[in-house]
């Protein structure tokens, strides 16, 4: 349960044998002891609790206690400029997330017409490479080497391979630098989401679902910069050899404009705002001193003090606990950490495996419906006889730009929604979901310009409401040693279902609209899982 180097291990805390005893070490010593406990580690004994997301029992119970005891002493510390910092740096992860994936498919076209490659959807498909990589390995890499570094590299990684992408002579180079930019990109949501957690009082969760404002605010920034680059330097009509690159120097500029402003955004957090460990990631790894550390030095930040002490984290240990922190053994844990123990915690109970199964198989069944209508939304338009105007550049950009707006109160009212009681997380994202499937297969009977742009504004709305939801509810579902963990292995079932649409778009039938319905009935079927998760985190702490 806890081994000899000080760090909590991850097995769960509820097998009947050494458990118990912990249990008892953790909880134990009588009343005379607990009269002598601290305020912040008072409350912290073996009754049930509401105070957290995940119930009593369901993750190792000294790492349970610590991180109660944590928990109230950030709840203590309250809200303050060391968060509100924080939120400003963290959306910019957010809204690097969505980005980069509009860009892939503003610059497809002309990209196309310049290289004349035989499976344009190959681009995307290095794009969702490369996002699936950086899932897997941020994800599961941030528990195990923490959240700081992580944090300050992706968006660097992003913004340089994004910049070079500008210079690709073929279609071969700029799917190789998609990947790369993109593996930067797949990093952004796991590792923000979790530092950003982890510093909230469980009172403020609801700003990591506001969070998604930033996002929202990315499609409207990429569509501006996009008008007048995309807009008038791309040429309309490439020849048997393709555009020359003179005359279609648009969509390299656009890379240009967006590797810049994401270097800018890298800059900020790397040079003009420190980040601190996550308390509770350096907890887990035994490091109880430098997490005490930490949280003093943001209640200073914060104007405030802290009667946090080591004494606290401390009394939760069973008798004879020594921790070790000397290098030897710290880089010897961390080696040992790299091991699929992180991931079998996450199922060790029954609750537990409920709860992760269910996350995942609903990122899956989004992140395969929404590029699937994408896909395949063109050809059901046109069959029914669709018209949709001029296709001029102004009507392009201009519709763009509206339904980009309106994902902006969307994102805003999620983090309304969220916290309204009998609604909450699993409300809000349950209702959102469906909404999104129904207004999906509504777009589907556009038959003009109007009708279409009015759907596909209802459908952007909800979506960001849903996106908004998800992004912040998923890592409150999981316990801090495995956040980061549980967030690659959702991210990862996201984007290898992601995977599968380019493919289905290259090799299926597209004079077949039964996609586009399948995307409507994976939205739907979506939201239905949402109510079947065991946990409700909407005023409640994550562990």
């Amino acid at each position: 349960m806890v081994d000899n180097t000080g760090a909590i291990t991850a097995a769960s805390g509820n097998s009947d044998g050494d458990d118990k005893k912990v249990g008892a070490g953790v909880n134990g010593g009588g009343e005379n002891e607990r009269d002598n406990t601290s305020s912040l580690s008072s409350g912290s004994g073996s009754g049930e609790s509401d105070d957290a997301i995940l119930p009593r029992g369901q993750v190792d119970p000294v790492y349970e206690e610590k991180a109660r005891i944590l928990n109230r002493a950030i709840q203590e510390i309250g809200i303050g400029p060391y968060q509100y910092l924080l939120f400003l740096v963290v959306g910019f992860g957010w809204a690097s997330d969505n980005l980069w994936p509009v860009a892939t498919s503003l610059i497809l076209p002309p990209i196309a017409l310049e290289f004349l490659p035989s499976r344009p959807a190959y681009l995307t498909l290095a794009q969702n490479i490369g996002l699936l990589a950086g899932a897997i390995f941020w994800g599961f890499g941030c528990d195990v080497f923490g959240r700081k570094w992580a944090f300050n590299l992706t968006l660097g990684i992003t913004a340089v391979f994004g910049m070079c992408a500008a210079s690709s002579p073929n279609f071969a180079a700029i799917g190789v630098f998609a990947s790369l930019w993109s593996f930067g990109v797949g990093g952004n949501l796991p590792v923000d989401s979790a530092i950003f957690l982890e510093f909230l009082p469980g009172s403020h969760q609801w700003l990591l679902t506001v969070l998604s404002v930033d996002w929202a605010v990315a499609q409207v920034l990429a569509t501006l910069v996009a008008w007048p680059l995309l807009g008038g330097m791309t040429c309309q009509e490439g020849g048997n050899g393709g555009c020359e690159r003179g005359e279609n120097m648009g969509w390299r500029w656009f890379l240009i404009a967006l590797g810049g402003l994401t270097l800018l955004m890298f800059g900020l957090r790397f040079a003009a705002f420190k980040i601190f460990e996550s308390p509770k990631f350096l907890m887990g790894q035994g490091r109880d001193e430098e997490a005490v550390r930490v949280v003093h030095e943001v209640a200073r930040r914060n104007g405030r003090e802290s009667g946090l002490t080591v004494e606290d984290l401390r009394r939760a240990e069973p008798e004879g606990y020594v921790a070790r922190t000397d290098v030897k053994v710290a880089v010897k844990r961390r080696l040992e950490n790299v091991k699929m123990e992180r991931v079998r915690v996450l199922f060790s109970t029954r609750k537990l495996a409920w709860s992760t199964g269910l996350i995942m198989a609903i990122w899956a069944f989004i992140g395969l419906g929404y590029p699937l209508y994408n896909a395949f939304l063109p050809y059901i338009q046109a069959t029914r006889g669709a018209d949709f105007g001029d296709g001029s550049t102004y009507l392009t950009y201009r519709n763009s730009l509206i339904i980009a707006a309106v994902g902006i109160p969307g994102a805003l009212l999620g983090g309304y929604l969220v916290e309204l009681p009998r609604f909450g997380r699993k409300g809000t994202l349950s209702l959102s979901t469906v909404l999104t499937g129904v207004f999906l297969y509504c777009s589907t009977t556009a038959l003009d310009s109007q009708s279409l742009l009015g759907w596909n504004c209802a459908f952007n709305f909800t979506s960001n409401v849903m996106y908004a939801v998800l992004y912040s509810f998923t890592p409150e579902l999981f316990p801090t040693p495995q956040r980061g963990t549980g967030n690659a292995l959702t991210a990862t079932c996201n984007r290898i279902f992601g995977i599968m649409a380019p493919i289905v778009a290259m090799f299926a039938d597209l004079r077949t609209a039964a996609p586009v319905y399948t995307s409507g009935a994976l939205f739907i079927t979506a939201g239905v899982l949402v109510l079947l998760l065991p946990f409700e985190s909407r005023g409640k702490a994550a562990l």
